[in-house]
């Protein structure tokens, strides 16, 4: 019996111009497009016109970034680090969507200098575990100013194992059983 590949949702988190992570979206795309367990789908957030301020009604934009959310069984977040953080446009985006991150795997892709993005995944995984996802420890790391292609896909490799394996899991129980809140 064939499993239905997992739909995985690409997020692309800066909107910033001159940006690395259109560039660093598509490196990683274009490995997980190889694999047959996954159906990929990217969510570029620079495509999304939010609103400057949370409005009392969800915009066109909104509800279409929210149907995203919903439809995939689970996320990779192509994140830099900014100031030690994560930028504001993927924190907003997170947050117009609630009950579609619930109980869905998510994966991270990181850059920056030195830290290779690795405190923004440290912020992200709390917030994420607010939402009541499963973020997964191996990840993908890159540094900008020092890094081997060799590493980088044996990590986003394992990675997408790891992915797939929770991806599925995590979509068989949706299936069995509402989840308890």
């Amino acid at each position: 019996m064939q499993e239905t590949p997992l739909r995985v949702a690409v997020i692309i988190g800066s909107t910033r111009e001159g940006r690395v992570g259109e560039k660093v979206g598509r490196w990683f795309t274009e490995r997980a497009a190889e694999r047959a367990d996954v159906e990929l789908c990217v969510v570029d957030l620079i495509d999304f016109d939010f609103p400057a301020r949370y409005p009392d009604r969800a915009t066109a934009r909104m509800r279409d970034f929210v149907s995203e959310i919903g439809r995939a069984d689970a996320f990779v977040v192509v994140t830099p680090e900014y100031n030690r953080s994560f930028p504001a446009s993927l924190k907003q985006a997170i947050d117009y969507a609630y009950d579609e991150w619930r109980t869905k795997p998510v994966a991270f892709v990181s850059y920056g200098h030195g830290s290779r993005g690795l405190y923004a995944v440290e912020q992200l995984r709390s917030v994420f575990t607010e939402l009541h996802t499963v973020t997964l420890r191996n990840g993908v790391s890159i540094n900008l100013l020092d890094d081997t292609g060799e590493d980088r896909d044996r990590a986003a490799a394992l990675m997408l194992d790891q992915l797939g394996w929770w991806g599925l899991a995590l979509r068989e129980a949706r299936a069995a059983r509402p989840y308890v809140s």
